[in-house]
């Protein structure tokens, strides 16, 4: 029975759900974007319009608030996508007459310049879409649909993921706000079976695909995967001086340490290290501990992108 139930899950792409706090997140900040778009919507638009306006919009808050740390999510490809795509499929609307083939092409056009311009946002699609059948209240907007309602959704979905993600310390929007980052300086501290960026793009390449992450982010995780693979565990000579820590647990147990400072002996229950929480549970509070039991509840090293 466990065989068959793993078969069926492998077969419809269901995996293991994030933590209890990551959804609680994720619901509250959809909430609060999609509120605050609703409103804008049905004022410059009315009803008929904002209905269509504002699943583009609610499709874009599953990313920015549900997979804030995607590559879909990122703010070029957010403001690009929308704004693009709107573009597009305005000008589609005025120039061909049939709808159908307006529609058609709205949605195809703003995906093939998604591509071309890299800011693939699936969102997007719809936003073009809805130039061409928004009804009236849209088609009678014409390219000022491009500024309001577009433009404006997207500053506030944007401004208001930037203030929400901030107050949870494992989230950030966009992700060059983290504080922390998994990636070392490559250049100056290459792991011993390290993937070389040209040889992940050939791979992409070869297979043709399109994926939620650059090629930075792949080659973080593979470094990643080939680091735990050689080293499952932390080890107490990798507990180092001024070194920063995660636990790399979800939603509120996040948390990051930072050495700062150490008592060295031989005898492992004296080897003490004192530590400080720069992010998560607990943050600015100090403590101390055996280096044996740092390392046991270490899981990974963070390198700091802001002091």
């Amino acid at each position: 029975m466990s065989d068959l139930l793993h078969k069926i899950k492998t077969t419809l792409g269901i995996e293991k759900s994030v933590s209890t706090a990551e959804v609680l997140a994720s619901t509250f900040g959809g909430f609060i974007g999609i509120f605050l778009i609703s409103l804008i919507s049905f004022h410059f638009t009315g009803a008929s319009g904002a209905a269509l306006i504002v699943p583009s919009m609610g499709a874009s808050a599953v990313l920015v608030f549900a997979v804030p740390h995607g590559k879909l999510s990122r703010p070029w490809a957010l403001f690009g996508g929308h704004l693009i795509s709107a573009f597009i499929g305005v000008a589609c609307y005025q120039l061909v007459p049939d709808l159908f083939l307006a529609a058609g092409l709205a949605v195809g056009l703003a995906i093939g310049a998604m591509h071309l311009l890299n800011c693939i946002h699936p969102p997007g699609g719809a936003t073009a879409l809805a130039a061409v059948i928004g009804g009236s209240a849209i088609n009678a907007l014409g390219f000022e649909y491009i500024l309001i309602p577009v433009l404006l959704n997207t500053v506030i979905i944007f401004s208001t993921a930037v203030v929400f993600n901030s107050f949870f310390p494992w989230r950030r929007y966009p992700t060059s706000m983290m504080r922390f980052t998994d990636t070392p300086v490559i250049e100056e501290q290459k792991p011993s079976r390290y993937i070389e960026k040209e040889h992940i793009e050939r791979a992409l390449s070869d297979i043709d695909l399109v994926v939620d992450l650059n090629v930075d982010d792949l080659q973080q995780l593979f470094a990643l995967t080939l680091e735990h693979a050689e080293t499952p565990n932390f080890a107490t000579n990798q507990i180092i001086l001024g070194h920063y820590y995660t636990n790399s647990k979800h939603g509120a147990e996040w948390c990051v340490r930072q050495i700062i400072d150490e008592a060295i002996s031989d005898d492992p229950k004296k080897d003490m290290v004192i530590y400080r929480v720069a992010e998560g549970q607990g943050l600015q509070s100090a403590d101390s501990c055996t280096r044996t039991e740092f390392a046991a509840w270490a899981n990974r090293e963070l390198h700091a992108t802001h002091k």
